[in-house]
């Protein structure tokens, strides 16, 4: 047997071991729930902590596309117990890289058998491993260099086999009795975790962005390469960079520019034409550098992209001047225009609590740290625990699906600020991201730009 064979093998069995490891995990998962259930029915109170830490082990035999979905619950209140929420956080996606045997059977079947003809080099081992994919670096005959992201095969099974682990997840939260209805939590996770599949959807993504952000100074978003880019593989620019982290012992001049930056690239695409980057981890940016200075931020990923209805951006700017003006009827009408139902009044204010915590920075008109004080890891942690509580009393609550990605991306950064340990006037970055925006505008500019971006009308604009 030859050493490519061999390699064949081998990624041939890393690959179908896939279905053992899912009924593993499901096997794992069945003994937590009867562990659970069990002291339950005999009226025993179960130690969470350690119940907890069986769900992460059970669980951490995926190691794919569901460690996203657990991170991100991690950052909503109550959406998992709190004891759960801080186990599931420490899990990490390590999916296994694709070994060059593979890649290019992989790439074949993308590009067709000729595709190494279409570039002028294409690096066997990978520049990057994620839970989707995997980032190879090649040149084009132009001299083009390039990052092809290419997707690990059955993606599309194993991200349904997470997403019905999820709902065991869900099913476990709903017998201890929670302060939150996820059933719109899941449909959301659900659907996104879909598109991300869709790098054809990336793509569009990708221009979209470079779009919108044309004009804004010091943010770079890559070319993307559609005649080496399918559903399944992603090809851009590449952009050389330096990892965020690297520059937290940078001056204060320089920490505050990325921060700035890093607003403006997240809030001016929400106020301009509602979309969000809805995963702001650090893996997701870059710094480029100019004559050794940090100039600029590279956006890298653009498979988890919102696209918010423009009432519900009304929302968000009608709760925000609410909470300004201490206006009960027009947050109350902000939580509606969310799409939050039945209301009462202890419920207002449980969701002012977390609300007030949100845009506290952007409500407060001075040079300040994100969250004075507060380690990274704690981050939002005392205002979660509060809702928790509240909620147990005066709950359930049913949470619409467009705030599950708005709160992640809003916790994710404010984390980012925090390593950087900047200090800004975050109420004046964000009265300068929404001035002039109203919800026709917001529509206007949607239509407008989905539709050169290549990406079809969202439900709610389908009718225009």
């Amino acid at each position: 047997m030859s050493a490519d064979d061999g390699r064949r093998d081998s990624e041939r069995n890393r690959f179908s071991s896939r279905a053992a490891r899912y009924a593993r995990v499901g096997t794992g998962m069945s003994g937590v729930a009867a562990k659970m259930i069990g002291a339950r029915f005999l009226g025993m109170d179960l130690e969470r902590g350690e119940h907890a830490g069986e769900l992460a082990a059970a669980l951490g035999n995926l190691k794919g596309p569901l460690m996203k979905v657990a991170q991100l619950l991690s950052t909503i209140p109550d959406a998992l117990p709190p004891e759960y929420a801080a186990e599931l956080s420490t899990l990490q996606s390590d999916a296994p890289p694709m070994g060059w045997a593979f890649v290019k059977r992989r790439m074949a079947a993308e590009l067709g058998p000729g595709w190494q003809k279409r570039f002028a080099s294409f690096e066997h081992e990978p520049a990057a491993a994620a839970s989707l994919g995997q980032v190879h670096r090649a040149f084009a005959h132009d001299g083009t260099r390039l990052a092809c992201k290419l997707q690990y095969p059955d993606m599309d099974s194993a991200v349904e086999a997470d997403l019905k682990q999820l709902s065991w997840i869900f099913s476990l939260h709903r017998r201890m009795r929670p302060a939150l209805d996820t059933t719109q939590i899941a449909f959301e996770i659900g659907e996104r975790l879909r598109e991300e599949l869709d790098y054809t959807r990336e793509a569009r993504h990708a221009r979209l962005y470079q779009s919108v952000l044309s004009d804004e100074p010091g943010i770079v978003v890559p070319d993307v390469h559609a005649d080496l880019s399918t559903r399944r593989l992603l090809t851009l620019t590449w952009l050389d960079g330096r990892r965020l982290l690297e520059f937290k012992e940078h001056s204060l001049e320089d920490r505050n520019r990325l921060a700035e930056t890093l607003f403006r690239a997240w809030w001016r695409p929400f106020a301009r034409v509602g979309v969000i980057h809805g995963d702001p981890h650090l893996g997701n940016y870059t710094v480029y550098e100019e004559e050794g200075c940090p100039a600029g931020i590279n956006l890298l990923d653009y498979g988890c992209v919102r696209i918010f209805p423009p009432a519900f951006i009304s929302g968000v700017l009608e709760l925000y001047h609410g909470l300004a003006t201490d206006d009960r009827d027009r947050i109350v009408a902000a939580y509606e225009r969310w799409g939050f139902k039945g209301l009462s009044n202890d419920l207002i204010d449980v969701l002012n609590i977390w609300a007030r915590f949100i845009y506290g920075p952007l409500l407060d008109d001075r040079v300040r740290t994100i969250a004075d004080g507060t380690r990274p890891g704690e981050y939002g942690r005392r205002e979660a625990f509060s809702v928790h509580q509240a909620l147990k009393e005066k709950g359930p609550v049913t949470i619409p699906r467009e705030f599950v990605f708005m709160d992640r991306a809003a916790i994710g950064l404010g984390a980012v600020f925090l390593h950087l340990d900047a200090e800004l006037n975050f109420c004046r970055l964000f009265q300068d991201a929404i001035e002039g925006v109203d919800e026709a505008g917001i529509a206007e500019r949607q239509r407008a730009a989905l539709a050169e971006a290549g990406l079809p009308k969202p439900e709610w604009d389908q009718a225009a």
